[in-house]
């Protein structure tokens, strides 16, 4: 655990002292600040159109209206952000030449891995936490309905765990991070948009490609639907990538 902690340690001061921190939560913030106030003044003129159409108050809410757009949104932001975040991991020991260095400390793969992946995963939170000033601040006007809210940022944490997961990967497997970072998006990408093949496949092809999309497990938490299925995905898809970078480390160590 100590060196766990330590990598821990070392990784988040390097997100600081270099621009990746600070740019990473300056861009996040401007982007969800602004698509607030886009989906809020939404919210406000349809609240104005009730008052004289009684139809339309039924389903006015702050969960529809305000945060499902929202957390939709953010899912899409994390696609390039995620990347961002883990294209340095290791990739940046590697052309630095530490990497080699790393691996002659009394210190285990796991431990390593760890230490990073929990240094990632703590700035991809903070950047998410920045984001509940939101609910807090709307509920100063509006009663919020804070069981579909919470259910909607867990499904958005365990989603960028799982981004994180597959960028830690990859730049285990390159010494440039801008290799790193396409390639992170890339399969991100491709993770996000797989169920939008499975209208044109058959009822088996159907069944995997949207088992396989990260969007159709997130999209039951931003109905506010916990489901267990959900939950051991993500974690299971997590812990399987962590399992591959592994595997990566374990490799390099036996090369020499």
């Amino acid at each position: 655990m100590a060196h766990i902690l330590a990598i821990f340690k070392k990784e988040i001061r390097a997100y600081f002292v270099s621009p990746v921190a600070y740019g990473v939560l300056t861009i996040f913030a401007l982007v969800a600040g602004y698509y607030f106030w886009i989906v809020v003044g939404v919210y406000q003129r349809a609240g104005f159109q009730s008052m004289m159409n009684p139809q339309i108050a039924q389903g006015l809410n702050p969960s529809d209206w305000v945060f499902r757009p929202l957390f939709s949104f953010l899912s899409v932001i994390v696609l390039f952000l995620m990347p961002a975040i883990t294209a340095r991991l290791f990739a940046e020991e590697k052309r630095q030449g530490t990497a080699e260095l790393l691996f002659t400390y009394p210190i285990r793969d796991v431990e390593l891995l760890l230490g990073k992946f929990f240094a990632a995963t703590a700035l991809a939170l903070a950047m998410l936490g920045l984001t509940l000033a939101y609910p807090l601040l709307l509920g100063l006007f509006v009663p919020i309905e804070w069981g579909p809210t919470l259910t909607g940022y867990l499904g958005m944490a365990l989603m960028m765990m799982a981004f994180l997961a597959v960028g830690t990967l990859i730049s285990s497997l390159t010494e440039h991070q801008l290799i790193a970072f396409t390639v992170s998006f890339g399969a991100a990408l491709l993770l996000w948009l797989i169920g939008w093949a499975a209208d044109g496949a058959g009822p088996t092809g159907r069944a995997v490609l949207k088992h396989l999309s990260l969007l159709e497990h997130r999209e039951s938490f931003a109905k506010g639907v916990l489901e267990t299925k959900d939950i051991i995905f993500f974690l299971n898809f997590t812990f399987f990538f962590l399992f591959l970078t592994l595997r990566s480390l374990e490799s390099k160590r036996w090369r020499g």
